[in-house]
């Protein structure tokens, strides 16, 4: 497996959860990735949220993305780990805001000052089925 098997994963199963650390105590959150290409895997948020703070304070995270099967057996599940990036970038702040449209008029105002875009570009991914039962530390690291 390479780092192509885990874009096209998490393309196919966008809804994923991110796990940051506020201090010593974790947390997790659904959030919908953005993108995924050869330059890592996008997502964005915005600047007044806890997420995003902790991130700033701490850009180690792990991120979950699992393909929600009807049939247990069938359940697979991606982790990332590594330090999440902000992204300055006009191009593709302004695909952001358009791509995200419905989130200003949830807030009920423009998000252009407060819309921030954060990718995990180098880390270190595995794949995980039931058959992985006991076996998770002889699983097959991906370094990306």
């Amino acid at each position: 497996m390479d780092v192509q098997d885990c874009i096209k994963f998490a393309s196919e199963n966008p809804l994923c959860y991110l796990a940051t650390a506020d201090g010593d105590q974790p947390r997790v959150r659904a959030i919908l990735l953005w993108f995924a290409d050869e330059n890592g895997f996008y997502f964005g948020t915005l600047s007044p949220k806890n997420m995003s703070k902790q991130m700033h304070l701490n850009p180690r995270v792990e991120i979950c993305f699992f393909n929600n099967p009807k049939e247990l057996g069938d359940a697979k599940q991606m982790r990332l780990t590594g330090a999440m990036e902000f992204i300055n970038d006009e191009i593709l702040q302004s695909k952001m805001l358009k791509d995200r449209e419905f989130l200003a008029q949830i807030v009920g105002r423009p998000l252009d000052d407060v819309t921030e875009i954060f990718r995990l570009a180098s880390g270190e991914a595995h794949f995980w089925t039931m058959a992985d039962v006991l076996k998770e530390p002889d699983l097959e690291r991906i370094k990306f």
